[in-house]
């Protein structure tokens, strides 16, 4: 893939764009007045936080496209790929750009936290869909961000922009814990869906060459990322993708022993490499071992 601009710091960003540089390693930009703009592909090796009232049709975001929307929020880590390929035209766009390198989070709080924003590895279809309050909150800590950059230079001006960030950080978590629980609101599709998931992948024998049916797999199969797909299913059953698998697992060997199959054929039938790790796992889930509840079961 060609990319046209490498960003290996916050501000190649804005130099790019000609917007003023204001902090070493913190770029904060309004688009409302960079006026227009070239699109480029950009591999990304900052944090970025792109707070958009529309995203250019076709953006390259992670691993897919994303298709414009209203009022939408998407977010990279280093490393990953973003834009759009420059195509000669120039267009003026609406919102803001935080972006951030991860040398002035070193050692801070925020570094400490980052493996609690799961949204800087979400996918293309996964963008951050805001209300209006959502974004004018959002909106007013990247203005604070700047006014801080452009009129305060002193000992803690640093700490007080880290502040800003980390703030940024825990309303995103928030807004997307509320889009979350809108999306499970009154439909169980998706959970639904990742229970048929499961019993396709069993009706179909996948077990038998792929083994245990993975969170990743299942989050593939509902064209999520996995890190969204956790997050979802989290908000709406109070646990993990990967506890409920193993739950299905269980339910699915018990009624497999209730049909009189041995402890060895269930462990073989669900997947499992020896039958020592299936007891594991049931006596994890049910404190008792396969062999006790198939005896207790035959004196019912």
């Amino acid at each position: 893939m060609k990319l046209d601009l490498y960003i290996n710091e916050a501000n190649d960003y804005a130099r790019d764009i000609r917007v003023p540089v204001l902090h070493p390693h913190v770029a904060i930009i309004h688009y409302d007045e960079a006026g227009e703009i070239r699109h480029s592909l950009n591999r990304i090796d900052c944090y970025g936080i792109f707070l958009q009232r529309e995203f250019p049709e076709n953006l390259t975001y992670g691993i897919g496209t994303y298709h414009d929307g209203d009022g939408s929020l998407i977010a990279f880590a280093p490393g990953q790929i973003g834009g759009k390929r420059d195509d000669g035209t120039r267009r003026k766009y609406h919102g803001w750009v935080l972006l951030f390198d991860p040398v002035f989070i070193h050692g801070t709080e925020i570094e400490r936290r980052m493996k609690d924003y799961h949204f800087f590895s979400y996918n293309s279809n996964e963008a951050l869909f805001l209300n209006t309050e959502e974004k004018d909150t959002l909106s007013g800590l990247m203005s604070n961000i700047r006014s801080e950059l452009t009129n305060n230079a002193d000992d803690v001006q640093d700490d007080i922009v880290r502040d800003y960030i980390q703030l940024i950080l825990d309303y995103c978590n928030r807004f997307y814990a509320r889009q979350f629980k809108e999306m499970t609101a009154g439909s169980s599709d998706i959970l639904a869906r990742f229970q048929q998931v499961l019993i396709d992948y069993y009706d179909k024998g996948r077990q038998r060459t792929d083994g245990l049916p993975s969170v990743k797999y299942c989050a593939s199969e509902l064209c999520l990322s996995p890190g969204y797909f956790g997050d979802i299913v989290r908000g709406a059953l109070g646990e993990s993708p990967k506890d409920y698998i193993r739950s299905f697992i269980v339910m699915r060997a018990k009624s497999l022993m209730l049909g009189g199959q041995s402890i060895t054929q269930v462990s073989d039938a669900l997947g499992f490499e020896y039958p020592n790790h299936f007891t594991r796992l049931f006596k994890q889930l049910t404190g008792q071992t396969p062999s006790h509840f198939f005896a207790e079961q035959r004196k019912k």
